[in-house]
């Protein structure tokens, strides 16, 4: 068919049509994604409309930052209700979403600097220097797998991580993200020789009744978060009953005042890592809320219960 009568432009006026410099339409020709009408006798290209209205998508495509890959395939994406461009502008937005993460994270990062004092600033760099940005939790999710009992089922383990593991909020105050990178630099230390990770009482269970033994605690602690978050005392009900009740049955016994008794011994026999959940309150903490409660915390709040009911009953 021919094109005698059709308007058709030089890569200069389309480029001036367009906007752009001569560099940029012969860029996008050279890759394919400008289809050119012609050539002339000269062997100069020669575009018609559609290529004007071509190079303004693909112009507004790179103003989304979408990479070449991704206009490419958006361009060539025919009859597919654009779909194509649906999932890439769903990629970028999750792109800027981690990015623009990690920028707040440089910036009370750096507020967290500039307030500190001259004799803080050194160490405290180093421990912020280690996090990447945005933060990582995999090495906090490592300590716990290596504190679990080997061979625990995958759904328990990664049951007990989405309780253990604090996630780093989006919005960080310098105080969350000093307390975040002291968790990194105490999950990611050495642990001291012989230092026994997984308390007695929890690693006689094995790696199936610990599964059941966590699914019991995680009930337990739902119960006494409340009561923590009302900063209300310690005291036995049900989410005392709940938590000695998983114990039991375990262990295979009965909920007895021996066995309660014997049980506040033995917890108060293992290591403990108060450390780790004050760090993880702050991390979930929203600046100026009250304390978030933890495993830790809802774990501490029940021994003084356990130890309370004792006492009452003796």
């Amino acid at each position: 068919m021919s094109r005698s009568h059709e308007v058709l432009w030089s890569i200069g006026e389309l480029a001036e049509r367009a906007g752009v410099t001569v560099k940029t339409v012969r860029f996008y020709s050279d890759r394919g994604l400008l289809p050119e009408a012609s050539r002339s006798g000269g062997g100069h290209r020669r575009y018609g409309p559609e290529a004007l209205e071509r190079l303004r998508l693909i112009r507004s495509l790179r103003a989304l930052d979408l990479p070449l890959p991704e206009v490419r395939r958006v361009l060539e994406d025919e009859g597919a209700a654009g779909r194509v461009l649906e999932d890439a502008v769903a990629g970028r937005l999750r792109e800027l979403g981690s990015e623009l993460r990690a920028l707040r994270w440089r910036e009370a990062a750096l507020r967290l600097v500039g307030e500190s004092t001259p004799a803080e600033r050194a160490g405290r760099l180093r421990l912020i220097g280690a996090v990447s940005s945005p933060p990582s939790t995999a090495p906090l999710a490592r300590f716990w797998r290596g504190w679990l009992p080997p061979r625990m089922p995958a759904r328990a383990t990664a049951a007990f991580l989405e309780v253990a593991v604090p996630q780093p909020p989006d919005d960080p105050d310098p105080a969350q993200v000093l307390a975040f990178a002291h968790l990194h630099a105490m999950t990611t230390g050495p642990c001291a020789p012989g230092r026994q990770p997984q308390p007695d009482v929890h690693r006689v269970a094995g790696a199936r009744g610990a599964a059941v033994l966590y699914a019991g605690l995680a009930e337990a602690y739902e119960l006494a978060g409340p009561q923590l978050r009302r900063a209300r005392d310690p005291f036995p009900g049900e989410a005392l009953d709940a938590y000695v009740a998983v114990y039991a049955s375990v262990y295979g016994g009965r909920d007895t005042r021996e066995f309660r008794r014997l049980l506040a011994t033995r917890l108060a026999a293992g290591p403990r890592l108060e450390r780790y959940w004050e760090l993880t309150a702050v991390v979930l903490t929203p600046p100026g809320g009250r304390p978030e409660p933890t495993p830790g915390s809802a774990d501490d709040w029940l021994r003084t219960a356990l130890d309370q009911d004792n006492a009452e009953a003796a």
